[in-house]
Order: C-alpha cells, then structure tokens, then sequence
C-alpha cells in the first residue's frame, strides 16, 4: 500500500504514516518499498506500472530533470526501463543529434515525435507489466553495442549489492544494458536507498553515478546507504539539494524552461581516488571524472553532508 493510502484509511497525515511505517519495520511488521509498505519478505513482489507510475512523482521528475543536464548533444546512450527514466525521457526530446537505444516502450513513446533524437528499440518479448521488452531477442540485439552512458533505474539500491530489480528477466536486460555503456547512471529516488531486491542488476563497482533526491532529515538509512554509496567510488548527485527541485528549470527538452546547467540543481558528495571505469570502455569517451568540481558554496554544503 502507498503511504497516501495508508494515511486515508487510518485518517491521520502522510508524514504520521511514514513514523510508524518506519516503527513497524524496526519490529519486522512490515517493509518499507518506494513511497509505501508491503509484507515482510517482499523480495520477489514487483508493483506494475499503474501502481509506480504514482509513486514519489515529484522525486521522479526532480531526478529526471538533473539527470537530463547530463546528456550532451550528439551523444549515444542506453536507457532502460522504468517510471524515472520515462520521465527522463520526456525531456531528452530537443537534445540535438542524440541516439537513444532503449528496450523500453514507455522511453520510446516519450522519444516518438523528437524529430531530432533518433530511438533505437531492442528486440524480444515484450513484458506487459512494465512495458518492456525482455528475453533472449532483446539481449542478442545488444551484443556489440558501445554507447557513452547507461541510464538506469530499479527496485533497490544498496551499497552492498547495488542496483536491484524483482524481476530475473528484466534483471538480464539491464545487465546486457550496462555491458554496452562506458559509464552506468542510476537513476534512484530516496525510498529505493536501502532497499535489496532479488536479483542484482548492476553491482556497486559498476555504477559511475547516482542521481536521487533529498532525503528527509529524519532518513537515517537513505544517509547513511548515500555515505556507503560514496565510501565505494560512487558519484552522488542530488536533485533540489538547497531545497526542493527547481521549478521549471531542467536539462535539454525539460518542460516549462530553457535549459539549465546541471550544477544550478545538484550536489556532488566527492569520493576518495579516481573512478574505476567499466572494462572495455573507450578512451575517447568523457568519464564522470572530466564533470567540474563542485564550487565554493557547494562545497560547503558537500562538507555539511559529510559531517552528517
């Protein structure tokens, strides 16, 4: 159930429900999942896309804003399915000269009348509740493919396991998904931080950079899963990080606005050492590492972070 369902039926507030969801976890009563709960022991259930196409929507579409400030013109990259990223998607629209492969019907609605983006569809068979196509086909169709980035999205992420999903063949895609692209992109809001599912994805050491939202102070899992995160080498960017997602403003093709440079709405938590790469990346394709350093106000607020 999600929390503003939960809130209606027992008559209180969505921030009251979020307490006690998080009081009735530490008893192992229930488990918290993306803007609600399930039964303990969810590890294979999976919400269909009636159900996640209403959760954390403004989360979503802050993340999907910042994300798309990191998509250059003329660049080839991979998008996976999801919710977050059809609505990065969305914006992706007037980027010049871009090529997006996808195994993804929702990323390729999104993309239909870009005139300038060209959609590259996988094969396969195509999975309902999610509107992606999954199989053997749509890995086979991957082979041989070498894009810049891979922006993906999942069930969970953790610093143990990274990137997780319920489903073993959605699973399979996103891993061919990653083997394609020099750098890995999740896309993640702050519920999912925390959270394992079934089968792993993309592990810790795979993944260039996180790009989630601002968790409420009193998440103590999501900071502390965000510290662990940076502790491995991986690149945290936070959407709306000196207070709440900017309105009207985002990456190319974002609704209600120009273009905005991603370092007006993010917040990068500096890692120790150089970012390993995936192997077999290209050396001439830009790393996360070639991304300006944050500035003086910024490092500031990345101190405060870290001291938290």
């Amino acid at each position: 159930m999600s929390l503003r369902e939960l809130a209606r039926v027992v008559q209180t507030s969505e921030v009251t429900v979020r307490r006690d969801v998080r009081a009735l976890e530490a008893e192992g009563l229930l488990d918290r999942r993306h803007g609600g709960a399930v039964l303990p022991g969810g590890f294979t259930r999976e919400s269909g896309f009636p159900q996640k196409s209403h959760l954390a929507t403004a989360e979503k579409t802050a993340i999907a804003d910042l994300a798309a400030g990191f998509v250059e013109e003329g660049e080839a990259i991979v998008v996976g399915a999801g919710t977050t990223t059809q609505e990065l998607a969305r914006r992706l629209a007037r980027v010049p000269g871009l090529t997006v492969v996808t195994n993804s019907l929702l990323v390729a609605q999104a993309l239909a009348h870009a005139n300038r983006v060209e959609v590259v569809m996988t094969g396969g068979t195509l999975r309902g509740s999610n509107y992606a196509l999954v199989g053997s086909g749509a890995e086979q169709s991957l082979q041989g493919l070498r894009v810049s980035k891979a922006f993906l999205s999942g069930s969970g992420l953790t610093a143990e396991r990274g990137l997780s999903t319920s489903n073993m063949l959605s699973a399979s895609v996103d891993r061919a998904l990653v083997q394609a692209a020099a750098e890995v992109v999740v896309l993640a809001d702050h519920s999912k931080l925390g959270t394992d599912t079934m089968f792993q994805t993309v592990p810790t050491d795979l993944i260039t950079r996180l790009i989630t939202d601002e968790a409420p102070a009193h998440d103590d899992r999501a900071a502390t899963e965000l510290q662990a995160l940076a502790d491995q080498g991986v690149q945290i960017a936070v959407a709306g990080a000196s207070g709440g997602a900017v309105s009207g403003q985002g990456g190319p093709g974002a609704p209600g606005g120009d273009a905005v440079p991603a370092r007006q709405q993010r917040r990068d938590v500096p890692v120790p050492g150089p970012r390993r790469q995936v192997p077999g990346a290209a050396a001439g394709l830009r790393t996360a590492g070639a991304l300006e350093q944050p500035g003086g106000a910024e490092r500031a607020r990345v101190a405060d972070m870290r001291r938290r």
